[in-house]
C-alpha cells in the first residue's frame, strides 16, 4: 500500500542527505553521482530510484526501486559486467516485515535505578502479543552518502505502533545490500521480534530454493511459488533464490539477530513460501524468528520508546549457482570459524554442558566413552580453548562428601580425555558461594573460577575441619566455608575468578555493590564477562552492558578486565551456535597440554592480554606509544601518544572508537571508517591527547554489528 513518489524537490542537507519531496515540477537528476572510482551513485528519475556500486574491477551492481503507487518496491536487482553484459538476479519484489510485538516486564529484586529493559529473565511470549505485516506509504524519498557507500530510505513505513522508514544500503566493493526497516514506537514497555522477507517476484523458469541443512548439507528445491509458508533449520543461517541469471542470498546479521537464550538450539531461522504469518498470500522468502523456544526465559527484543530499531537482513547478489552464493556468503563469516592468527590462540567460556554427569551415566549403564558433539563443534569452529561451568542445574556441587568428588573427578578426567592435538579443556564452574554481599530482596552474584590445574574444593568447612589435607586421588582437597576460604583458595592455587553476567540475570547489583571488598581488589578477581545482553537493535554496537562496566571498572582503579562469555547449556550439532558466539584471541605461543596446567592462559588473562570479538572483525595489534593491552605507558607532559593498530573485518567496517577515562568520567573518540571495503585489511594510526586521563581502549564494530575491542592500556604519570 503506497501513494505515488509523484516528482521531487530535491533539498540538499548539511549532513550529506538529500530529501525528494512530492509536489515539485518533473524533472530528471542524478543524486550524488560518484565522482571517483569506487563510489556508489543514486539517479532518481521519474520516481524511480537507480542505485549502482562496484562489486569488484569486473562487476557494477544494479538496484532500481520503485516508489510509485501499486508497484514493488525492489524492480530489479541485477549484475552488469564488462562490454555490458546484465544478469537480472531478482525482479518485482517487496521488502516486508513482520513484526511481532509483546510487553517488556522486569522481574523484582533490581537496583531501582536499573531500566526495566536491561532483563534477561522474561519472556514475552507468556503474556498477550499481536503480529504485525509492515505497510509502506510512499511519500519521500531520503538519499543519504556515507564516504562512497549510499543508502535510499524510503518512507513511511508503519507496522503496528512502529513507524519510519527502509533504509537500503550498498557497499562499493561487496556484493551486498542492506535492507533495514528503521522503526520507532512511543509505546512504553515493548519488546518484539521480527521476521523480514521478499514477496512477489517475477515468476521464472528453473527457479529454484536452496539452504544448508543442519548436516552441512547444500539442499536444493524447485521453486513452487504455491508452496505453504516452510520453516527450515538451517546451517549459517541463509536461504538462496537461484535461478539461470544467478543468485541470490538472504541471511541476518550473523550475531545481532540472535537475542541471548540459554540454548543454542536450532530455531529454523529461515523460511520461504506463501502465506508468511498468515499476513501476506504472496510467495516470499526470508530470515524468521519464533517466539518461544531456546530456554526457560526468551527475551526477545527491546524497544524502548523514541528509538529507532535497525530490523536488517542482507541480500548477496552472484552470477554463479546457488552454491557459488552460499560460499560467498560463508566468507563473511569464516565460514562459521575464528580464523587463525599469529601469536594468539581462542579462547571460549562459559558453558553448561553436563558433561561429567554424562560421562559418569554412561559409566553406570556400561557404555563406552563417546567425544560429545560440543568438543567436535568446537574444534570446527577454530576454538583452541574451552572453560567450563559445569554443576549447574545439574550435579552436587554442594554435597560434602564423596558425590562431590566422584563429580569433579568426572569433570576432570573428561577434560583430559577430551583435550589434545592443539585443544584444551580446562574444568571450571559458576560457583555462586561465599563471593558476595547477600542482602533481602537482593541477589550476592554469580561468578566463575579458573585453576591452573585440577583442583579439588568442597564449598563448606565445619568447625574442627582443616582447610586443606593431603588427598589420594587429588594430591590435596580443600574446603572452603567462606568469603576469607574462597580467597584463600583462590591465592593458594593461584586461581581467577570474575562477576558472571555482570549487572543483568542475578548478577543485576554486581560488582558494583563489592568493588571496594577484599576479593574484588585482589589480583585474582580478573573482573567480570562481557556478552551481547540485553539486545536493543538501535544500538550501534552489542553488549554496550558490559562494556560500559569495564570503563567503570577502569575509573574505579581497579586495573580489571572484561572476558567474553557465552553461557549456554547443552549443545548437539544442530544447533545455531555461532550466531550466540563470541571468542577471546589470547596472546598465547601454543595451547597448553593438559597433562602440562595452562598455567600460561591464566597469566595471559589476568595481564589483559587478549581481545574479545564476535569473529569477523580482529585486531592483531594494538598499541598507545607501544605499550599493549594490559600493560601501562608514561605519559608525557602534553599528553599526546600515538595509538597504531592494525585491524581486520569481513563486513564493511562502519567505526573505530577510542575509548578513555580520567577516574570519573568516559571519553570517547570516533572514526569514521566507512570508506573501507569488506575484506579490510588496515593499519591505524591515531594521534591521541589522553591529558589527564587513566586508562585508553579501543573498539571496532561493522555494518552488521560485529565487532571488537580491546582490553586498556594503563597510563601512568
Amino acid at each position: 500500500m503506497r501513494g505515488p513518489l509523484s516528482t521531487f524537490l530535491l533539498v540538499v542537507m548539511a549532513s550529506g542527505t538529500i530529501t525528494a519531496r512530492a509536489g515539485a515540477q518533473p524533472h530528471e537528476v542524478a543524486v550524488f553521482p560518484s565522482a571517483r572510482a569506487g563510489e556508489a551513485s543514486a539517479v532518481e528519475r521519474d520516481g524511480r530510484v537507480a542505485v549502482t556500486w562496484p562489486i569488484d574491477g569486473k562487476q557494477l551492481g544494479w538496484l532500481t526501486l520503485d516508489g510509485r503507487s501499486g508497484t514493488p518496491l525492489i524492480e530489479q536487482l541485477s549484475i552488469r559486467g564488462e562490454g555490458g553484459s546484465e544478469a537480472n538476479i531478482l525482479e518485482a519484489v517487496d521488502p516486508t516485515a513482520f513484526v511481532v510485538v509483546g510487553e517488556r516486564r522486569a522481574p523484582a529484586g533490581r537496583p531501582p535505578s536499573m531500566s526495566e529493559f536491561n532483563t534477561f529473565f522474561d519472556s514475552p511470549a507468556e503474556r498477550p502479543f499481536r503480529s504485525y505485516r509492515s505497510r509502506l506509504e510512499a511519500k519521500k524519498v531520503r538519499i543519504i552518502r556515507q564516504g562512497p557507500r549510499v543508502t535510499v530510505a524510503i518512507g513511511d513505513l508503519t507496522a503496528g505502533s512502529f513507524s519510519g522508514e527502509w533504509q537500503i544500503t550498498v557497499y562499493p566493493g561487496s556484493p551486498l545490500v542492506h535492507l533495514e526497516a528503521v522503526l520507532t514506537t512511543n509505546e512504553l514497555h515493548r519488546a518484539f521480534l521480527y521476521d523480514l522477507g521478499l514477496m512477489g517476484g517475477a515468476s521464472a523458469n528453473k527457479q529454484r530454493m536452496a539452504w544448508t541443512d543442519t548436516e552441512g548439507a547444500l539442499r536444493e528445491a524447485d521453486l513452487d511459488r504455491g508452496q505453504p509458508d516452510r520453516p527450515l533449520a538451517v546451517r549459517h543461517r541463509a536461504i538462496v533464490l537461484a535461478g539461470p541469471n544467478g543468485s541470490v542470498a538472504c541471511f541476518p546479521p550473523p550475531h545481532q539477530y540472535f537475542f541471548p537464550r540459554d540454548l543454542t538450539d536450532n530455531q529454523q531461522t529461515v523460511w520461504y513460501g506463501t502465506k508468511h504469518r498468515e499476513l501476506d498470500d504472496r510467495f516470499g522468502f526470508g530470515i524468521r524468528q519464533t517466539e518461544r523456544g531456546g530456554g526457560a526465559y526468551v527475551p526477545w527484543f527491546n524497544a524502548p520508546p523514541g528509538t529507532s530499531q535497525r530490523l536488517g537482513m542482507f541480500l548477496l547478489v552472484a552470477r554463479g549457482n546457488a552454491r557459488d552464493a552460499m560460499e560467498q556468503t560463508l566468507a563473511f563469516t569464516h565460514r562459521d570459524r575464528f580464523a587463525e592468527l599469529a601469536g594468539y590462540r581462542t579462547l571460549t567460556s562459559h558453558f553448561h554442558m553436563a558433561m561429567a554427569m554424562a560421562a559418569l551415566d554412561r559409566r553406570a549403564k556400561g557404555l563406552t566413552p563417546i567425544v560429545p558433539d560440543s568438543v567436535t563443534m568446537f574444534r570446527e569452529m577454530g576454538v583452541n580453548m574451552v572453560h567450563l561451568a559445569e554443576f549447574h542445574g545439574d550435579g552436587h556441587p554442594q554435597d560434602t562428601g564423596p558425590r562431590r568428588l566422584e563429580e569433579l573427578k568426572a569433570m576432570f578426567d573428561e577434560c583430559r580425555r577430551l583435550s589434545g592435538d592443539g585443544f584444551l579443556m580446562m574444568p571450571g564452574e559458576e560457583a555462586n558461594v561465599h563471593l558476595g554481599l547477600p542482602a533481602p530482596g537482593r541477589h550476592p552474584g554469580h561468578w566463575l573460577y579458573l585453576f591452573p590445574r585440577p583442583v579439588a574444593w568442597i564449598m563448606e568447612r565445619r568447625p574442627g575441619q582443616p582447610f586443606v589435607e593431603d588427598h589420594p586421588a587429588f594430591g590435596k582437597l580443600y574446603r572452603a566455608g567462606d568469603r576469607a576460604d574462597m580467597l584463600r583458595l583462590l591465592e593458594a592455587e593461584d586461581g581467577l575468578a570474575w562477576t558472571a553476567h555482570a549487572r543483568i540475570k542475578a548478577s543485576t547489583w554486581t560488582p558494583d555493590i563489592f568493588r571496594k571488598e577484599d576479593f574484588f581488589l585482589s589480583d585474582h578477581w580478573l573482573g567480570a564477562a562481557w556478552k551481547a545482553m540485553p539486545a536493543d537493535l538501535s544500538d550501534d554496537r552489542l553488549g554496550r552492558r558490559g562494556l560500559d562496566l569495564l570503563d567503570d571498572m577502569a575509573n574505579w582503579g581497579s586495573r580489571k578486565y572484561l572476558l567474553g562469555e557465552v553461557d549456554v547449556f547443552k549443545l548437539d550439532h544442530t544447533h545455531e551456535l555461532y550466531g550466540h558466539m563470541n571468542v577471546n584471541y589470547v596472546r598465547l605461543g601454543q595451547v597448553p597440554r593438559f597433562e602440562d596446567g595452562w598455567k600460561p592462559v591464566l597469566q595471559a588473562l589476568r595481564s589483559g592480554e587478549f581481545f574479545v570479538t564476535t569473529g569477523e572483525v580482529l585486531i592483531p595489534d594494538f598499541t598507545i606509544a607501544g605499550a599493549k593491552s594490559g600493560s601501562a605507558v608514561r605519559l608525557d607532559p602534553g599528553g599526546r601518544l600515538m595509538l597504531q593498530a592494525s585491524i581486520r573485518g569481513t563486513f564493511p567496517l562502519s567505526f573505530a572508537e577510542v575509548v578513555s577515562g580520567d577516574g570519573k568520567s568516559v571519553h570517547r573518540e570516533r572514526i569514521d571508517l566507512s570508506s573501507e571495503p569488506a575484506f579490510a585489511d588496515r593499519r591505524l594510526e591515531i594521534p591521541l591527547n589522553l591529558a589527564g586521563r587513566k586508562w585508553a581502549r579501543m573498539e571496532i564494530w561493522d555494518i552488521a554489528r560485529n565487532g571488537a575491542f580491546t582490553q586498556p592500556v594503563w597510563l601512568e604519570r
